[in-house]
């Protein structure tokens, strides 16, 4: 598992990776339905590189980490979003509602096996 530093490090450059190829391509992402949800999955993508480079930086600050980085994370995604199509905005909210649900039952799995390989010890 990355540090909190270099994994902010790595997703702000994903973050600056995907916002610069998606405002390249917006024109192609606007051309037809299906690349609209794409743009709003691609969007949603957004929304998972910022909520983790939100997240680290509160953790390396000491700041206690909550929904608002999940608010400042979405907001951020949907307005990248709000520059390809409108339904865009739609679709990226549902995919990152989905992202965020499977991250939680991910950190939950994680936390739990952390918890038995401390008790055993």
């Amino acid at each position: 598992m990355a540090g909190s530093g270099s994994s902010m490090l790595y997703s702000f450059l994903l973050f600056t990776v995907i916002l610069s190829l998606q405002e390249m391509y917006r024109g192609k992402l606007a051309s037809s339905e299906l690349f609209t949800i794409l743009g709003g999955f691609i969007s949603s993508l957004l929304f998972l590189v910022s909520l983790t480079f939100i997240g680290n930086f509160q953790e390396a600050c000491g700041i206690r980490t909550g929904w608002g980085a999940v608010i400042l994370a979405e907001a951020i995604a949907l307005i990248a979003a709000s520059t390809v199509h409108r339904v865009c905005i739609t679709t990226c909210f549902l995919f990152s509602a989905g992202l965020l649900y499977e991250i939680n039952n991910i950190s939950g799995v994680m936390l739990s096996k952390s918890e038995l390989k401390t008790k055993r010890h």
